[in-house]
């Protein structure tokens, strides 16, 4: 099986959803989706569909 490299950013999921939620008539606070998108993230840890690198900063 081939590797590809993706890369998951819990701005761009909290983004998403909030996006998401609006079309579908919801109005989530930006903590709301934050919490969301880094449960999305810890969901996909777990599930081994990704892993986790620290950025050197």
């Amino acid at each position: 099986m081939k590797d590809i490299e993706v890369v998951i950013d819990t701005e761009e999921i909290a983004e998403f959803f909030y996006n998401e939620l609006i079309k579908r008539g919801y109005s989530p606070s930006e903590a709301e989706v934050e919490e969301i998108a880094d449960i999305t993230f810890e969901y996909l840890l777990d599930k081994c569909i990704i892993d986790e690198e620290m950025e050197d900063e």
